[in-house]
């Protein structure tokens, strides 16, 4: 399909109040709709008393490009998605060329033909090999039963067909709860991929009440045909009442080392209500998963309520976004390891900003937080991070610098690209999307939601190609995933970007949301 370019003519801005296109005088950003179609349009599977599925929405995207060819590129997503948690099911768009895109469904539920045997589908993740095969991630779930899990598919033709479809767990007792998942290829071992996600063990209350909340693995070593078994590696009983979330793996093919980075998050209680500790931390693999270390901590997590900044206390206007999550991504040339997270580190706890650590010792020492986004008072989110072949690191994130003072009913919303050369010294900023009210995407669990992640991922070595998820303003197909490429583009030297953040240890609030789909 060929995808639809946004260019400056379709930006919008906050001009009495109300959202209206302008033109840009300056040269705008031109990104696709790789989404387009619906191929769970007819699909009734799923539905629940009070439930909304806005049918025709994509969200949260993630991208995989394929090292060999820049040309082959799949962006997996969430298609129509429930107001209470996932969507009929996950789909994805493959390109050979990287302009044109096709739209395929992956077979994580029932609305997909030939899918597992789920209700709803959720947290799409997708990664290529350094052979071209590609592997995908999906989390799969009933409402109508305690049933959910983490399911995985392989492709050998760029993304065009998917089969091997296997699930790696499958839950059925209701004190169990699989969520974030992802996907990683190891790029210096062919067939090999890592799955990893966490895993819920809670029961409230009563006499066994318990909480805890370890990190899963499952490994494919013959491309994707079997799946081993799926096993804790990362214990997080050994502090009560704890969990980690977001678990990613980002791989050293220099070293053959591995790192999952994640959040453990711990509570008060067996109820995982009341937060006492949130950081972010990882461990590290020398034998391709088969043995991993202890936590090491990175850094606080000083995130807080992700709200409309004109509207802090309507619920109606809240916002779901990436808080709690940590991205990831490493030099392939140098080893240096590059994180980014949301925190209010630098705004004494109002609001978040987009915060980058950095570790030239594989590890063992991090930098002191800076902040990323340039725009004065205006809220930053959901952050996504690359390093490409020459060390220049890419941060993309969603900020709310247009929106106007006093105004309460639309949230003018756009994604930048922060760009800099190997050291973390001042990026350069640009815009990469065009400006949307946030407000018009699916309010899901707790929130306007475009997902709790968004991607970015090296292209021919040397570019970038972001995927996000932006509001259309048309009620039959709320939000659609677009991408596009950008070189680097100009990169200041320079003295750091700021000084290093005061750290808020044990924010007054701490903020951490139940994800769960």
């Amino acid at each position: 399909m060929r995808h639809r370019s946004l260019t400056a003519a379709g930006i919008v801005l906050v001009l009495g109040g109300a959202l209206t296109a302008v033109a840009s005088a300056a040269a705008g950003p031109s990104v696709g709709n790789i989404s387009p179609g619906n191929p769970y349009a007819s699909c009734t599977a799923g539905a629940t008393p009070g439930a909304k599925v806005t049918v025709g929405a994509e969200e949260e995207p993630w991208v995989a490009v394929d090292r060999r060819n820049p040309g082959h590129v799949i962006a997996a997503y969430q298609q129509d998605r429930w107001s209470n948690g996932g969507a009929h099911g996950v789909a994805a768009s493959y390109s050979t060329d990287g302009r044109h895109f096709t739209k395929v469904p992956l077979p994580f539920s029932k609305c997909a033909p030939g899918g597992l045997d789920y209700e709803r589908a959720s947290d799409a993740w997708v990664d290529f090999g350094p052979d071209g095969v590609a592997y995908s991630s999906g989390l799969d779930f009933d409402v109508s039963s305690a049933r959910n899990g983490v399911g995985a598919a392989t492709s050998y033709d760029g993304g065009r067909t998917w089969t091997h479809v296997t699930q790696l767990i499958d839950d059925t007792d209701a004190a169990f709860t699989d969520d974030k998942n992802s996907v990683t290829a190891d790029p210096r071992h062919p067939g090999t991929a890592y799955q990893v996600w966490d895993r819920i063990d809670q029961v409230a209350s009563g006499p066994g009440a318990h909480y805890d909340g370890p990190s899963y693995i499952a490994i494919t070593r013959d491309h994707g045909r079997t799946w081993g078994p799926a096993h804790v590696f990362v214990d997080t009983s050994v502090v009560p009442n704890s969990q980690t979330i977001g678990n990613v793996i980002v791989a050293d093919a220099r070293t053959d080392t591995l790192y999952d980075f994640f959040e453990w998050q711990t509570y008060s209680d067996t109820t995982g209500t009341r937060p006492t500790d949130l950081h972010y931390a990882f461990v590290t693999s020398h034998d391709q998963g088969r043995t991993w270390s202890k936590p090491t901590t990175i850094a606080s997590d000083t995130s807080v309520p992700e709200v409309h900044p004109n509207a802090p206390d309507d619920a109606s206007k809240a916002l779901r976004a990436g808080a709690n999550l940590i991205s990831a991504a490493i030099d392939p040339v140098t080893g240096e390891l590059y994180a980014a997270f949301e925190g209010s580190a630098f705004t004494g706890g109002r609001y978040d900003d987009v915060e980058l650590v950095h570790s030239a010792d594989h590890g063992r020492t991090w930098s002191a937080p800076v902040q990323i986004n340039q725009a004065p008072a205006a809220p930053a989110f959901t952050p996504s991070i690359a390093v490409n072949d020459h060390g220049q690191v890419a941060v993309t994130y969603y900020d709310l610098r247009y929106l106007q003072p006093g105004d309460a009913t639309t949230l003018p919303t756009a994604m930048w690209m922060a760009t800099y050369p190997r050291g973390g010294t001042r990026p350069s900023e640009r815009r990469i999307s065009p400006v949307f009210d946030w407000l018009l995407a699916p309010y899901a669990g707790w929130g306007h939601f475009l997902g709790d992640y968004e991607a970015v991922a090296v292209s021919g070595g040397t570019s970038f190609r972001p995927v996000l998820v932006a509001t259309t303003g048309d009620a039959s197909d709320a939000t659609d995933v677009y991408s596009g490429v950008f070189g680097p583009g100009p990169v200041n030297s320079g003295p750091p970007l700021a000084h290093p953040a005061p750290r808020l240890a044990v924010p007054t609030h701490l903020n951490a949301h139940p994800r769960r789909h």
